[in-house]
């Protein structure tokens, strides 16, 4: 299957244009011999209307395709095209005057048949002339459509689309409803050439080109009508084709739109200079926009700055000064000046009082530039420029001129602008520097955050005696909790949690260290007192001085139904006995790991062997979840955590834990409450 070439669309509708107009011809000469040789032709006039409304189709089709091809040309080549094809138009008029008035009173001059050749090759040119300047006029108006824009122009189309068909109404005669069309075209087209929002676009040279255009179009235009009218006062044969309201709402919306044009270019010429100045400045702050990269630094801004502001004041010297900060050397920048010349205009400059006074208000939040009188040999006015970040004066621009009162107030708005976009551009470059690096942190955090994750344990280690459930939550990207297990065998089983002093990086480190030293140690299978007293011995080695954690760690034995136990400044363990159905906490003295450094530490810490039975519940816990504040500055603490327990007890472990941070959450109201890690770790024997 063909696939249809849509730029076959213009060769059609120009050949039906061409194939309707030899239609048009023909039957004009058709009527023009009839009525020469007293013959009936059986041409109604109505024909004619139809031939000339589907020629005006076909021009209208031509145009908008070849319109619609060449939006992106500029205004300055689309106009050139509607002078062209009117120049094209109106000199093919000329040539016919001139042909006519060659022959004189000659019988050729006369032949009717000729004339009508003629009048139809100048009505072709008009038409198209006009036509393709109509839709030249609606790219240009729907430049910067709004709706209300849109709207005209669509109740001007519908009403030209009326005017198509007003002949077969009014059988082309100059009636009232023929005036009463034409004026509601008028009114449109004088809506519509209110918007020419294009004009500013045009710098100085092309409006004076667009006014030789819009000239031309404007001659032309109305030597066409002139012609139009001359046609109607002539003697003919033929039926008058120009007499047409579509035609005439056409000549009226070329003309009007045309002079509305060229006057308010005309106008705008004055002021084309400012505006082009302006324009240029508008190119420099883009300039100072785009140029904060990641990296580029401050002293390429503030060249800008400097050349922008020499550009903007017409100076004819400049520089400037940097105070010096930390780590960094004061910065001077030289325009049109020697060393020499500089250094005696600034010791002038900072002699005057009305400038310490001026440096004493940096604190403010705008300081505008301040114009000063010098008595110097060249130079005779000199416009200090603040350069100001968050109220502090990071140094000036100072712009010389050989000329008394060389900066107006316009200049000072301008320059005053210019050096505030500036300082936005370098603070903002600082804190591009300083998101880069804070971006650099949280994608380390986020690595340790990984990091720890890995560290506890995916698979919590237990027998058929009993079972598991942990939940661990940081404050921070990381934190301090930690939690394990460990199976020593078929029937004994060793759990840890502990948790680090203080929170962030320094407690993750410090955790990593603490699963190291229960990884090595517990493969001894030692007792739990020994086990925190050699924790000890290895933690003292490598935690800083004011760090320490604290630890519970249990030894079951499900093979005797037994559990030691050891804590070094943990927390108490809860622990709910099915039997009792009550709960109580496991009260054993210790030591936080790493408060004492030697081998008293030992002496510090104690073990305690308990027995278990079915039902009964182990409720390992950090800090984080007792101390957890509501509004009023309450604790959550222990009670509620034993009344939950008691209550559901007969649930299974992941329900108790669920229960149990929802309790805490609505407590302090939300997890974003919650200022410190915490975590669980829950046994229940079976």
């Amino acid at each position: 299957m063909n696939k249809f070439n849509p730029f076959s669309l213009g060769k059609i509708t120009l050949l039906l244009a061409i194939l309707v107009w030899l239609a048009l011809v023909t039957v004009d000469l058709i009527r023009i011999f009839g009525m020469i040789n007293n013959l009936e032709s059986g041409i109604s006039e109505e024909i004619t209307w139809t031939l000339e409304l589907l020629f005006f189709s076909m021009l209208y089709l031509l145009y908008r395709h070849i319109y619609r091809k060449t939006r992106e040309l500029d205004f300055l080549t689309l106009i050139w095209r509607g002078a062209s094809t009117g120049v094209f138009a109106a000199g093919a008029g000329f040539l016919t005057d001139v042909f006519f008035f060659s022959l004189g009173d000659s019988k050729i001059s006369s032949d009717p048949f000729l004339k009508n050749i003629f009048y139809h090759l100048n009505f072709a040119f008009t038409s198209a002339f006009l036509i393709s300047t109509a839709l030249l006029w609606r790219h240009l108006i729907l430049y910067q459509r709004s709706k209300q824009v849109v709207n005209q122009w669509q109740v001007f189309e519908v009403m030209m689309g009326i005017a198509l068909f007003f002949v077969f109404f009014n059988q082309n005669n100059f009636d009232y409803s023929f005036f009463f069309g034409l004026i509601l075209l008028l009114i449109l087209s004088l809506l519509l050439s209110s918007n020419l929002k294009w004009i500013p676009y045009l710098n100085f040279k092309e409006k004076w080109k667009s006014l030789l255009f819009l000239f031309l179009i404007f001659l032309c235009t109305s030597f066409l009508f002139y012609r139009i009218l001359s046609y109607g006062n002539e003697a003919r044969l033929q039926i008058n084709l120009t007499d047409n309201l579509f035609l005439m709402g056409l000549f009226a919306f070329v003309f009007l739109y045309a002079l509305f044009s060229f006057l308010v270019t005309l106008f705008n010429l004055p002021t084309s200079s400012v505006f082009e100045q302006k324009l240029a400045e508008a190119i420099n702050f883009q300039k100072l926009s785009q140029s904060i990269q990641p990296e580029e630094n401050e002293e390429k801004v503030l060249d800008i700055l400097l050349d922008s502001c020499v550009s903007a004041s017409y100076s004819d010297g400049a520089w400037l000064e940097l105070k010096a900060t930390a780590g960094s050397s004061p910065l001077m920048s030289l325009r049109g000046l020697d060393p020499t010349t500089q250094s005696s205009l600034s010791k002038e400059i900072s002699s005057m009082n009305q400038v310490a006074s001026w440096e004493q208000d940096s604190g403010a939040d705008q300081i505008s530039p301040l114009p000063l009188r010098l008595s110097h040999d060249s130079f005779k006015t000199a416009l200090l420029v603040p350069l100001l970040i968050n109220r502090r004066m990071i140094g000036r621009i100072i712009l010389v001129k050989e000329v008394k009162e060389g900066y107006n107030k316009e200049m000072l708005g301008i320059i005053g602008t210019f050096s505030r976009q500036a300082c936005i551009a370098v603070e903002n470059h600082q804190l591009l520097k300083q998101s880069l690096q804070n971006e650099r942190y949280q994608e380390e955090l986020k690595i340790a955050q990984r990091v720890q994750k890995a560290l506890l344990p995916v698979r919590l280690d237990h027998s058929s005696a009993f079972t598991l459930c942990a939940y661990s939550h940081t404050a921070d990207e990381v934190g301090g909790d930690y939690y394990d297990t460990y199976k020593e065998n078929e029937h004994t089983y060793v759990l840890i949690i502990g948790d680090v002093s203080g929170k962030g990086t320094s407690a993750a480190f410090h955790m990593a260290q603490m699963k190291g030293v229960f990884q090595s140690l517990i493969q001894l299978e030692i007792q739990p007192a020994a086990f925190m007293a050699k924790a000890n011995a290895a933690l003292s080695k490598c935690l800083e001085k004011n760090h320490f954690i604290t630890a519970s760690i249990f030894r079951i034995d499900c093979e005797k139904k037994v559990f030691t136990h050891a804590r070094a400044g943990h927390i108490p363990t809860l622990m709910y006995q099915a039997k009792e159905k009550k709960s109580a906490l496991l009260e054993i003295d210790g030591l936080g790991l790493g408060i004492l450094r030697n081998q008293t530490y030992q002496n510090h810490v104690y073990e305690k062997t308990y027995a278990f039975a079915p039902g009964d519940i182990l409720v390992m816990l950090t800090d984080g979840i007792l101390e957890g504040k509501n509004q009023y500055g309450e604790q959550f603490g222990y009670e509620r955590i034993k009344n939950l327990v008691e209550v559901h007890h007969h649930k299974s472990l992941e329900e108790i834990q669920q229960l149990l941070i929802l309790a805490l959450h609505d407590f302090v109201g939300g997890e974003g409450m919650i200022d410190d890690d915490y975590s669980l770790l829950l046994v229940k024997f079976s």
